[in-house]
């Protein structure tokens, strides 16, 4: 693809407000006019930094703190860092082995690589011909790997992995002058960039050379000052201003916190102070879930407002408490919607965003989630236990005391967001069951949501039985990013084969199906959720889809029924309509299908289900016409899995009921 087709701009400018209009003409005038202010590479900035007198590091790790590491995850950093010394980085599934000396410009999987040199706000970064992927290229410049050398260096004092830093470091800030290439073209970037060279800097405190790496570089002030002055002057806003402006904000108050070095520093400590509580509260339900209703993107705002609150208060700028009791409310949902395993559901996008990375990559799960959450807030008795890394250890150092106002019992139902969380309560192996009836995304292009209104989601014991599809990718495969979104691809009715919602772009819905929770009861062992949803309320064959689950101890029956309405065609109702029921057997499971009884087999469980009759039962996996029968256990990758589809026609009186026996 070549760039955005008209259409698409077309469909993105319908879902502004006029007020987005107009600042977004005067956006796009200030990046024109902004155009004189590049730097190319190799070019002496003419930019003066207004620096203050005595520049000092004032947010450094207690002492001591380093000894409180755990001797696992201590050696684990250690581990990590040597790969990375040796070149060696698994990145968004993409394993790179050109990390001595990286090209901070090349696409790994395309081999594309970018012009350094253009003005970044000429340069089409969607347009995988010119830039390849450009989640690919910018993941790297987070530098979450120079993140993880540096704990190293904290850990152990062996000047191999500073000397790296350093390296590293010095390289990209020379090769990524203000303006020029693809690093500046998104401000989530350059708001994690500052973030991680606060953390790169507290932790190589002791360091003997780490003030000619900082405050004696003149590289690395001009790099802090254009990354403060970017954010402050570009910003996301109206069905933009989800978790990247909350990025844009985070990264703009550590920054301005932990490098006060600037005369507008105190203008842009305040000014992004306000902007994170104001924003934070925007993106959140009052129950704590954020409203961009994408699992992973919860825990990366959370992480986003925490490390921020932190950076403040260590400056002795503290955020208000009611913004401390909302990231509370956001680390106690986490707490309360995972598994017996620790894991989260898999709902929405998921692009596995990190903001800090101090430990490897396969700690960065919810557990460690958790355990940071615990080490800054407190952990109430309901609370799973995680152990504790390296990262909730530090950030935990730098706070004391907890937040009070905890739930004093788990929850399992956040009507607001239509999440509610059924749980078998007998011993053995945990049924875990995540219902979804709530809004479709967040803002008027719920960039990140998908076509999942009324699915489940289902694992025994941790292990994926009923699964949700995941994300897969962003860009460059059109086709797959739209799969993986469908609603054929989730656990869920698609009604005359049309999807839930309408999208109208990879980032762009057109219209989003809204769910609604009718009743959640638990008694004893049985717990039942009745939910509908309104997608396929438009069209010829206008229906609500409504949905029953009742989970009765091993037992799971899900009933499904098309509520109709008079038609558009003479008024008339309309007696039957096509369909297909979708369950997707997650990948550690089998099954033999006969007609529409199934078998299904996993390590260490099994289930009997008895599935709609009056449907015809077809088996799919790894299948490419149609694409089903596809499962991404992380961006990047997927695998084959199978999948289920029962097609036929469902009328006013005939419910499809599926019952799934489990067995340990």
């Amino acid at each position: 693809m070549s760039r955005q087709p008209l259409g698409w701009y077309v469909r993105r400018l319908r879902r502004m407000s006029p007020t987005e209009l107009v600042w977004r003409t005067r956006d796009h005038g200030r990046r024109t006019a902004w155009a004189y202010q590049q730097v190319r590479p190799g070019q002496n900035a003419r930019t003066q930094v207004p620096l203050r007198k005595g520049l000092t590091f004032p947010a450094a790790l207690p002492p001591h703190a380093a000894g409180a590491v755990p001797d696992d995850a201590r050696r684990a950093v250690i581990e990590t860092a040597d790969a990375i010394l040796a070149g060696r980085l698994e990145v968004l599934g993409v394993d790179r082995t050109d990390l001595t000396s990286p090209d901070w410009f090349r696409d790994p999987t395309t081999g594309r690589r970018s012009d350094p040199s253009e003005y970044t706000f000429k340069l089409n970064h969607r347009n995988e011909e010119l830039v390849g992927n450009i989640k690919q290229v910018w993941e790297l410049s987070r530098h979450h790997h120079l993140t993880q050398l540096a704990a190293a260096w904290y850990l152990t004092h062996d000047d191999r992995y500073a000397e790296r830093v350093a390296d590293h470091l010095n390289d990209w800030w020379r090769s990524n002058p203000f303006l020029s290439g693809v690093h500046w073209a998104s401000g989530i970037e350059i708001g994690i960039r500052l973030i991680s060279w606060t953390w790169i800097r507290r932790l190589l405190e002791d360091w003997p050379e780490v003030t000619d790496l900082f405050e004696h570089n003149e590289l690395a002030l001009r790099q802090l000052y254009w990354h403060q002055r970017y954010l402050a002057a570009f910003q996301s806003r109206g069905s933009s201003a989800n978790n990247h402006v909350i990025a844009e904000a985070a990264g703009r108050l550590v920054g301005a916190c932990a490098f006060p070095w600037f005369s507008q520093s105190d203008k842009w400590r305040a000014d992004a102070a306000a902007l994170l509580e104001r924003e934070l509260d925007a993106n959140t339900f009052p129950s704590g879930v954020n409203r961009e209703l994408a699992s992973d993107y919860h825990r990366f705002v959370s992480e986003l407002g925490l490390y921020a609150a932190l950076e403040a208060d260590r400056a002795g700028h503290p955020l208000s408490q009611q913004t401390w009791s909302l990231l509370t409310r956001t680390f106690d949902v986490a707490a309360a919607i995972v598994d017996e395993t620790l894991r989260p559901p898999r709902q929405g996008d998921d692009d596995e965003g990190m903001v800090l990375v101090l430990d490897p990559p396969d700690v960065h799960s919810w557990s460690a989630f958790l355990s940071l959450g615990a080490a800054v807030l407190g952990r109430p008795s309901w609370w799973p236990v995680s152990p504790p890394t390296t990262t909730a250890v530090l950030a935990g150092s730098l706070v004391s005391g907890t937040q009070p106002d905890r739930p004093a019992e788990r929850p399992d139902h956040f009507a607001d967001a239509g999440i509610t969380i059924l749980r078998s309560r007998d011993a053995g192996p945990e049924i875990w069951c995540r219902a979804d009836a709530g809004p479709h995304g967040f803002l008027s292009i719920a960039a990140h949501a998908h076509c999942d209104a009324l699915s489940l989601e289902v694992r025994v014991g941790g292990v994926d039985v009923l699964a949700d599809p995941g994300t897969y990718c962003y860009h460059g495969e059109e086709e797959w990013r739209n799969y993986f979104r469908s609603t054929i691809a989730h656990n869920t009715v698609e009604v005359a084969g049309a999807e839930q919602s309408v999208r109208g772009g990879p980032f762009l819905w057109l219209r989003g199906a809204n769910g609604r929770v009718r009743r959640v009861d638990a008694d004893g062992d049985v717990v039942i959720w009745d939910a509908e949803h309104d997608g396929y309320q438009s069209g010829e064959t206008p229906v609500t889809h409504r949905r029953t689950a009742v989970l009765d101890g091993g037992v799971l029956r899900v009933e499904d029924r098309l509520d109709h309405r008079p038609g558009r065609r003479g008024g008339e109702g309309i007696d039957a309509v096509g369909v297909r029921i979708a369950w997707h057997l997650g990948p550690d499971v089998t099954v033999e299908l006969d007609g529409a009884t199934a078998r299904l087999k996993w390590p260490n469980g099994s289930a009997d289900a008895d599935l709609p009759a009056g449907l015809s039962w077809t088996a799919y996996s790894g299948a490419d016409d149609p694409l089903l029968g596809w499962y991404s256990p992380r961006f990047g990758r997927k695998v084959p899995i199978t999948t289920l589809v029962g097609s036929g026609v469902l009328g006013p009186d005939s419910p499809a009921t599926s019952t799934f026996r489990f067995r340990s």
